[in-house]
């Protein structure tokens, strides 16, 4: 015969129940892949009316006139680097990857496709015991030694601000602009914000 539970008891087992399945389902976090849709975006390229040789040197010159350092310079690839200390114990690197790719008309068009990534480091202390040599016993570590100081990789992002591309692309379009100095673009562009300004001296 089939017994069904008290009234009083199944009221109280049915919330909690319910409770545990929502926490569950609370804390699965969804994949990143999931935010990936393809859709139509200019974020991480732009058309320039020019060769993608003379697009990509355009590039290459907009990330050296603001202190990057290219570790590839081809004809359509272009990678730098750039490194920042926001704190005496951490370190932040920006590195671009750039790729140029003609779009066939004429070789007077072509695509810049770009994605830079943000590296962030922290400095970490490493132990390191000393051994002592005690005969046939062999060695044993002692808890005194020394310590070292080593930066380590914590945190890996793809920049994602579409306002940090602009800027990027707008010097790209400077160093394409005929009869302009490098000079004179190269102060006009600005991919980290702006510069601070110098403080007046106070007249005595």
């Amino acid at each position: 015969m089939r017994r069904s539970l008290p009234l009083p008891f199944a009221y109280t087992v049915a919330p909690l129940m319910a409770a545990a399945l929502l926490a569950g389902c609370s804390t699965t976090k969804p994949s990143f892949y999931h935010q990936e849709d393809f859709s139509e975006t200019d974020t991480y390229s732009r058309s320039f009316g020019a060769s993608d040789a003379a697009v990509c040197e355009a590039a290459r010159r907009a990330l050296l006139g603001q202190g990057y350092i290219i570790s590839k310079a081809q004809a359509n690839i272009v990678d730098g680097t750039k490194s920042f200390q926001p704190e005496a114990d951490q370190h932040v690197e920006i590195a671009f990857h750039i790729v140029c790719a003609g779009n066939g008309k004429a070789d007077q068009n072509a695509s810049v496709f770009v994605s830079a990534t943000q590296d962030r480091y922290a400095l970490k202390k490493t132990n390191n015991s000393a051994s002592l040599g005690v005969g046939v016993l062999g060695s044993v570590s002692m808890p005194f030694g020394s310590s070292d100081d080593s930066l380590v990789r914590v945190a890996s992002e793809t920049i994602r601000s579409a306002h940090f591309y602009d800027r990027f692309f707008g010097a790209v379009e400077r160093y394409l602009a005929p009869g302009e100095d490098d000079a004179v673009k190269a102060s006009k562009t600005e991919l980290d914000g702006p510069l601070p300004q110098p403080q007046k001296k106070e007249s005595k």
